[in-house]
């Protein structure tokens, strides 16, 4: 299975924004800006566009094609497409299983998917692309609550809570009651400018 496997520090430091979600990540941003960021150039506007759909893939970990897919189901929706399309990735299983906290990055959340950890609606999926739609249950493997590294996750992030995933902490589960909507999903990307870009 293809991942992405570039530098991660270096890749948010390039993009400007935290897309791993881990404390060091922007650490020498602005030491990079004073070596080789080249001050004061201007960025053309397609460059701007080209930027915004880096950062989505970054945060969702997907390569290219797995990009261009959810781009066109986002076309075919009847809400803005890159609404639609944002969603489309928020209801991966992998991104879920991150946000509910069992993983610490989208790359272990994927992991732990692939590893069989992971139950939707007391099945066993290991598909980390699987589409969760509202009323899913994410859990884990009843073998797989004694995980140390998974355990520690899921209690450290009992705090980190979003208004579509409902959370059971003696379950081990999360529930995504609802879509999300745009505003309640935690990335910083201006979607539009990428909608911009494949219209051209």
């Amino acid at each position: 299975m293809a991942t992405r496997r570039e530098p991660r520090f270096k890749l948010s430091r390039r993009l400007g924004v935290n897309v791993y979600n881990h404390p060091k990540a922007l650490k020498r941003v602005s030491q990079q800006s004073h070596k080789g960021g080249r001050p004061g150039r201007k960025v053309s506007e397609y460059g701007l566009q080209l930027m915004e759909k880096q950062k989505i893939k970054a945060y969702y970990g997907v390569l290219e094609r797995q990009f261009v897919r959810y781009y066109q189901r986002g076309q075919k929706s009847s809400e803005m497409t890159g609404v639609a399309m944002l969603k489309g990735l928020e209801c991966r299983l992998d991104n879920l299983v991150y946000r509910i906290g069992f993983g610490r990055s989208i790359r272990q959340s994927r992991q732990i998917v692939n590893h069989g950890h992971v139950l939707v609606n007391g099945k066993k999926v290991d598909i980390p692309s699987y589409d969760c739609k509202p009323g899913d249950v994410i859990s884990l493997r009843e073998k797989s609550r004694d995980n140390e590294l998974i355990r520690t996750n899921f209690q450290d992030l009992r705090n980190f809570q979003l208004p579509y995933i409902e959370k059971n902490m003696e379950q081990f589960s999360g529930t995504l009651v609802r879509e999300p909507i745009r505003e309640e999903i935690p990335i910083d990307v201006n979607e539009i400018l990428v909608v911009e870009l494949f219209s051209k």
